[in-house]
């Protein structure tokens, strides 16, 4: 099972961050299957690739803290596809949702 993780501080507002983060995520092309104030699950449309490389991406934010200064947002990105290879479906779209995210993130006002 190929998984690639990463992380996001940012200052925003939660709710400013959560839209930001839905925004991203239907601009790479996913569909959100679950979504609350904070955990956002999507998946890659059936279709492209096959089953077994077709992955799932979940958000977590964590709510703002003194000690980190601001919201934390968690990102998984995985499917049941093995790595195999470095460049493989799950890390091109980590890559591309990490960009996404990257880029809304700055567009984000800070409190």
């Amino acid at each position: 099972m190929a998984r690639y993780t990463n992380f996001f501080m940012t200052g925003a507002p939660q709710e400013d961050v959560h839209q930001g983060l839905v925004t991203a995520l239907k601009a790479c092309g996913l569909d959100l299957v679950y979504q609350d104030p904070v955990y956002i699950v999507a998946k890659e449309k059936p279709g492209q690739v096959s089953f077994t490389q077709l992955t799932t991406v979940e958000l977590l934010l964590n709510p703002p803290t003194i000690e980190m200064g601001g919201a934390k947002i968690d990102l998984v990105v995985k499917n049941e596809e093995l790595p195999l290879r470095q460049q493989n479906h799950c890390r091109e779209v980590f890559t591309q949702v990490n960009q996404a995210i990257s880029e809304a993130n700055e567009q984000a006002p800070v409190s």
